[in-house]
């Protein structure tokens, strides 16, 4: 089969769950296919797997949703000491001032959605 698209992004999501695919036959030693012709999976197995990769992935989001939170905190940490180093508080930079603003607000966000998911 060959892929038609020009699309770079199209053709990296196409590689990798080809490669995705090699790893899966590799693990359970079958296509998906065939766990459908032989009868290996029915229905309701297939959804189950759906379900638990979905699961899965909530899990994952809420992990990222940490991770943004913590670098972006010590974004704001890092620049405060730098800032420090210089003597002042730095209110006098109208654009850090600005993008200070947004990375507060950004954590906020974060940790109302936390608190709502909760």
């Amino acid at each position: 089969m060959k892929i038609k698209t020009k699309d770079k992004i199209v053709q990296e999501v196409i590689a990798k769950i080809d490669q995705r695919s090699l790893v899966g036959q590799k693990k359970y030693g079958a296509m998906m296919m065939e766990e459908v012709e032989g009868k290996d999976k029915d229905l309701n197995d297939f959804l189950t797997d759906v379900q638990e990769e979905i699961m899965d992935a909530l899990l994952y989001i809420q992990a990222a949703r940490h991770c943004l939170r913590d670098e972006i905190e010590q974004a704001m940490i890092n620049r405060n000491n730098i800032i420090g180093q210089n003597g002042n508080d730095g209110l006098h930079y109208d654009e850090d001032h600005a993008l200070d603003l947004v990375l507060n607000d950004m954590v906020k966000d974060i940790e109302v959605d936390e608190e709502k998911t909760l």
